[in-house]
C-alpha cells in the first residue's frame, strides 16, 4: 500500500533539507521525482550526488513565487505526468511586530502562502487528470502554536493549514486528496547550529517529549504515507510530525 510505482511527483524546495528527504523517500518508493528549487545548478549537484546512490531525480528549477506554470511543465516534461506535488519550499523573518514593516510582512505571506496556492493552481490540471492526484502542503507547527517575534511566518503557516483544509474540501474526490505536513523542530543543515547549541536542549527536554530534534529523514515517512494509496480515504488532515511538542504542556 506504500507502493509509488508508476506515479509521478514533484517537490518544490526539493534541493535541500526536509524537501530532499522526501523527494529521496518517493524516489526510494518507486516514484519519478523532480525536484524543484531556484538554483540550476545546485539541483544537477543534488542529482548527480544522489545518482551515485542509485537515486534518480529530475530537477524543475524556477522560483515557485513567479514561475509556477513553468515549473509543473518541466516536471511534466521529465516525468510525463504529475500525480503528486508536495509543496514543501518557504522562507522565514523573524522580526517581531515593531521591526516588521508591513511591505515585508506582506512579503513573507507572498512566498510562503500565496506562492503555495499558486502552485497547486498550475498544478491542479495535471493532478485532477491522475486517477491518484495528492496535493501536500508542507506547513508547520508555527501554524497552530507561536513564539514571540515571529508574527509573518505564524500567519502564512496558520493560513496554510486553513488552505489545506479549504482546497480539500473544494476539490477532494476518489481521485484527489489535501493533506498537510507539519514538521516541529528538525535538525536540518539551516538549524545545525541551533541544534548544537547546549543551552536551547535545555529547552528541547522540556518541551519536546521525546527530548531531541527531529533527523531530517524522520520526515520522509509522512510523505509516503500522504502520497501513498494507503492515505485513499485521508482528506483535509495536517499530520503533525514533531516527537510531541505541541500536545506537551
Amino acid at each position: 500500500m506504500f507502493n509509488l510505482s508508476g506515479k509521478t511527483a514533484l517537490i518544490t524546495g526539493g534541493g535541500r533539507g526536509l524537501g530532499l528527504e522526501m523527494a529521496k523517500a518517493l524516489a526510494e518508493a518507486g516514484a519519478a521525482v523532480a525536484i524543484n528549487g531556484r538554483n540550476r545548478e545546485k539541483l544537477e549537484a543534488v542529482r548527480q550526488q544522489l545518482a551515485e546512490d542509485d537515486i534518480a531525480l529530475d530537477i524543475a528549477p524556477g522560483d515557485v513565487a513567479a514561475d509556477a506554470a513553468q515549473i509543473v511543465d518541466a516536471a511534466v516534461a521529465a516525468t510525463g505526468q504529475l500525480d503528486i506535488l508536495i509543496h514543501a519550499v518557504g522562507e522565514r523573518d523573524r522580526r517581531g511586530t515593531d521591526a516588521m514593516d508591513p511591505a515585508s510582512f506582506a512579503a513573507l505571506i507572498n512566498a510562503d502562502l500565496t506562492a503555495a496556492y499558486t502552485m497547486a493552481k498550475a498544478a491542479l490540471p495535471y493532478l485532477r487528470r491522475s486517477v491518484s492526484g495528492r496535493l501536500i502542503f508542507v506547513t508547520s507547527i508555527a501554524a497552530f502554536a507561536a513564539r514571540p517575534g515571529d508574527p509573518a511566518y505564524t500567519a502564512a503557516k496558520g493560513g496554510l493549514d486553513a488552505l489545506t483544509r479549504s482546497l480539500a474540501v473544494e476539490l477532494g474526490s476518489d481521485t484527489l486528496t489535501v493533506n498537510a505536513i507539519a514538521p516541529g523542530w528538525f535538525a536540518t543543515e539551516t538549524n545545525a547550529a541551533l541544534a548544537a547549541d547546549p543551552a536551547l536542549q535545555a529547552f528541547v527536554d522540556v518541551r519536546i517529549p521525546l527530548k531531541r530534534w527531529g533527523r531530517p529523514e524522520e520526515i520522509a515517512p509522512a510523505a509516503v504515507f500522504l502520497a501513498s494509496p494507503a492515505a485513499s480515504f485521508v482528506n483535509g488532515i495536517t499530520l503533525t510530525v514533531d516527537g510531541g511538542m505541541t500536545v506537551q504542556m
